[in-house]
């Protein structure tokens, strides 16, 4: 028979097992991985709110905390340009799961119903934000709760549950936004970037997306292709321009100023700004507050 020290002692190990620790790479992994998981699993984040996500690689202290988890969970369609060597790094024994490698894919393609504007130094790319979906990010808590379930069955249940509940939340923001951006002339419906971060929104909505850049913040543009885009930007009667978080404006700041329309507030592009705009519902509902104000007549 066991005495009440070994009764307790097998409770708290037990319980110290079932609980993940669960790293990932980006603050709406985390936002999602925390929803899902409750208060069953630890969440590090490795990439924190204000982080550039595309320069990111892991400090000796953050690859300290990586090793101590048993799950990261990655963005993945090559948003994580170091992911290959930390897998080196890590070894079999690390499970890694690429959130977004089973998500359909958006790629920038010249004649593409989703872009304007002829992106041809950006042909052929994969557009990695698949995040600025909302029915893209509730089929990510849905792989995530699988994922937590199979590595934690005893706690199978408590991550479905939560999984449903976050999924039907994301579907609930896709309603609220369809309603928002129905305010919005059909005509006026063009959304004026510089990079190409926001292809998955705008197929979602029905947006007419212009590019000025690529994929990455350090494409840069042509003259060429500039006098193209502020040709297009008069011709199409764009009313809008919008510049991101963290971006230099400096090339939106000119086509504005040659073509006369109006710089919007910056749009969240990476999901990695401070506060609110580290979570999907706070970015999401920023970045469409921002579009309908902008647009709408």
């Amino acid at each position: 028979m066991k005495t009440p020290l070994l009764i307790l002692f097998s409770m708290i190990a037990g319980s110290a097992s079932a609980n993940l620790t669960v790293a990932t790479t980006h603050p709406l992994l985390s936002d999602l991985a925390r929803q899902v998981g409750g208060k069953t699993v630890t969440v590090v984040d490795l990439v924190k709110p204000g982080t550039e996500l595309h320069h990111f690689e892991p400090t000796s202290a953050e690859f300290s905390a990586l090793r101590k988890s048993q799950l990261l969970l990655a963005s993945g369609k090559h948003m994580e340009s170091y992911l290959d060597k930390l897998k080196e790094s890590l070894g079999s024994g690390m499970t890694i799961l690429e959130v977004g490698k089973t998500i359909p894919s958006l790629k920038i393609e010249p004649g593409s119903g989703v872009f304007m504007c002829c992106p041809e130094h950006a042909a052929g790319g994969i557009d990695p934000h698949w995040w600025h979906s909302a029915e893209n990010m509730a089929r990510a808590t849905k792989i995530i709760a699988d994922q937590f379930a199979k590595m934690d069955p005893d706690n199978a249940a408590v991550y479905q549950t939560n999984g449903s509940a976050a999924a039907k939340k994301m579907l609930d923001l896709k309603k609220w936004a369809q309603q928002e951006i129905s305010v919005i002339p059909k005509d006026a419906r063009k959304l004026v970037t510089a990079h190409a971060a926001f292809g998955y929104l705008c197929k979602e909505y029905g947006l007419q997306f212009i590019p000025m850049l690529g994929l990455s913040a350090e494409d840069d543009a042509s003259a060429k292709y500039l006098t193209e885009a502020i040709r297009t930007i008069k011709e199409k009667r764009i009313v809008g321009i919008f510049p991101e978080d963290g971006a230099n404006p400096k090339i939106l700041e000119e086509i504005a100023k040659q073509t006369g329309v109006k710089l919007s507030p910056p749009l969240n592009a990476d999901g990695v700004q401070a506060g609110a705009g580290s979570t999907f519902e706070g970015m999401f509902k920023h970045n469409i507050t921002t579009i309908v104000t902008a647009l709408k007549k």
